[in-house]
């Protein structure tokens, strides 16, 4: 079972990015499950989401203490909450910044990881670029299936055009699309 927990404030498509990572694992066949849990619910205020992969059927319902994968959708949450409790040193990290993890004080995180899994992207910006929103979500869906390879693209686009119509869906598409290839690129490079 691959366990993910995304960490993001309330407006951020917290919720539905867990919906739409499961939406895509189960579009590939697999059983998937996603929940949200919420501290006080209101715009700005942290919220986690949770979504599990297995390609048997998932009996387990309570919070993922032990990711497989962090999605961090507001790097402000670093110094607020311990976003990287529990993280599986064999773990991925896709986290929404113009920074690297070493300019945002995380050297220790990138001496214990795998340097090809953690991913640094500007994803706020790639939705204000292509949506008109910062809401940075379904980037984050890109570049994490690109960095984790455990669902592809296509599913994510499916999983858009389920959750949205025209023009919104198009451009979540092309936000993904290119966290996606951006995520790609980065990792030739490393």
């Amino acid at each position: 079972m691959f366990q993910v927990r995304i960490h993001g404030r309330g407006g951020q498509g917290v919720v539905t990015g867990a919906e739409m990572l499961s939406i895509a694992a189960f579009l590939e066949g697999r059983h998937a499950q996603a929940f949200p849990s919420f501290g006080s619910e209101r715009t700005g205020a942290p919220v986690i989401a949770f979504c599990r992969i297995a390609d048997k059927e998932i009996r387990l319902r309570e919070p993922i203490m032990q990711p497989d994968a962090l999605i961090i959708q507001d790097a402000t949450l670093l110094h607020q909450v311990d976003v990287f409790a529990g993280l599986k040193s064999d773990g991925y990290v896709v986290l929404n910044t113009q920074r690297t993890f070493e300019e945002l004080g995380l050297e220790d995180l990138v001496r214990r990881m795998r340097p090809e899994r953690l991913v640094a992207i500007a994803a706020t910006d790639l939705a204000l670029k292509h949506v008109g929103r910062a809401v940075p979500n379904v980037p984050l869906l890109g570049a994490f299936a690109a960095a984790s390879g455990l669902i592809s693209l296509e599913s994510v686009a499916s999983a858009i055009r389920d959750k949205f119509s025209g023009k919104v869906a198009e451009g979540n598409i092309a936000a993904a699309t290119e966290a996606y290839e951006l995520t790609l690129k980065e990792a030739s490079h490393a």
